[in-house]
């Protein structure tokens, strides 16, 4: 490989460019979905993202002048101070990592956006993490013969390599977990429902789906209390739950996302998407073609025919676990999912020593079949 100049992304341009690398590292990969283009530019804009209200983030693109200067990676570099003050750290991350199979890129990559940080005082640098663990983050180790699933990511299997080779070493592992049968969790979480009510008078009901603004505001309370002792944890901020929820509300469907309430107080909840990537792999990043919107309504007609599902949040307030909430809250998802629509999916992530959670899915029939690793860096 001949020199390797990476430059700090400043014009549309070069965004763009940012964004459609990926489709240079994956056409030989069947289980990659192409994200939409749109999405991916909202997600990078910085008048418009919330994480830019807090935080700051830098892209950056390698090129190679062997190749005709062609780009050859891309990486993010992302400093969050809302993270560095709950956890009295001094760190900084890297995120949306694509680089050839070549380690002098990768370096460079890293170097650049360690050089970043370091301008910002940070002293050490992990991820994958696209700005922060409230995104998407961590590096696929296994299971790649597996479609990610919305709002997971996915890699090619050298990455690993590439990322140890830099100097990076395991920090924490996140599982995913399938689920295909849903019997012998029916079964079992069933007899958990006496329980539940013997121990305080906790009612359970669907999200309401015309009411939003107020549901997501209640699954942000839940949200930052029931995480708030987990690995990585950063709180939701306002701006940020808000856009969260105009996300993913073309998505949502009825009684695919459960609240648990001790009278008037929120204390659990359950929230499912069915999985878009089965449609979006099709759309090949565009929700357009010759000017009209097949895409679009090829994703609003499919929304509720789609038979894969993914359980992305479960979080229970720290008084009233191990009271069967969290067990009602699941059993809630299934019966309303997998019985009644012949759903199955993935519920993730689970940190690796979140040995409750873990022995919960693996005593309902669910099979851990990815992992996903965060590593990190010390660049002082």
């Amino acid at each position: 490989m001949s020199k390797i100049e990476v430059s700090e992304v400043t014009s549309r341009r070069e965004r763009d460019a940012f964004i459609k690398f990926q489709w240079q590292i994956y056409p030989n990969d069947p289980a990659w979905v192409p994200p939409l283009i749109i999405e991916r530019k909202a997600f990078l804009n910085r008048k418009h993202h919330p994480f830019y209200r807090h935080g700051d983030a830098a892209l950056f693109l390698a090129r190679s002048r062997g190749r005709g200067s062609n780009i050859v990676g891309r990486i993010m570099a992302s400093d969050d101070p809302n993270y560095n003050s709950l956890h009295q750290s001094n760190v900084g991350c890297f995120g949306l990592f694509e680089s050839i199979d070549d380690r002098d890129v990768a370096a460079a990559l890293f170097e650049s956006a360690a050089g970043w940080l370091r301008t910002r005082g940070r002293t050490e640098v992990m991820g994958p993490i696209d700005y922060s663990t409230n995104y998407v983050c961590g590096l696929l180790i296994d299971g790649f013969q597996f479609p990610p699933t919305i709002l997971t990511a996915h890699n090619p299997p050298y990455y690993q390599q590439l990322i140890e080779s830099c100097g990076f070493a395991k920090t924490k592992d996140w599982y995913a977990w399938w689920f295909a049968d849903p019997s012998k969790a029916v079964a079992q979480l069933r007899r958990l429902a006496t329980r539940v009510h013997k121990h305080c008078p906790v009612t359970f009901r669907p999200a309401n789906l015309k009411n939003l603004r107020d549901e997501s505001r209640r699954l942000r309370e839940i949200y930052n209390q029931a995480w708030e002792k987990n690995w990585g944890f950063v709180p939701f901020t306002e701006a940020e739950i808000e856009f969260m929820t105009k996300e993913l509300k073309p998505l949502l469907l009825p009684k695919f996302a459960w609240i648990a309430e001790n009278g008037d107080e929120p204390v659990g909840f359950a929230l499912g998407v069915p999985d878009i990537n089965v449609v979006l792999r099709d759309l090949n990043g565009r929700l357009t073609r010759f000017g009209l919107p097949i895409g679009l309504i090829k994703l609003l007609f499919c929304k509720k025919r789609i038979r894969k599902g993914r359980l992305i949040a479960l979080g229970v307030i720290e008084k009233y676990r191990r009271a069967g909430i969290a067990e009602m809250l699941v059993l809630r998802v299934i019966e309303e999912t997998m019985v009644k629509r012949g759903v199955t999916g993935e519920l993730s992530m689970t940190l690796e020593d979140n040995f409750m959670i873990n022995r919960f899915l693996e005593a309902i029939g669910a099979h851990r079949y990815k992992t996903y690793r965060i590593y990190s860096k010390s660049i002082a």
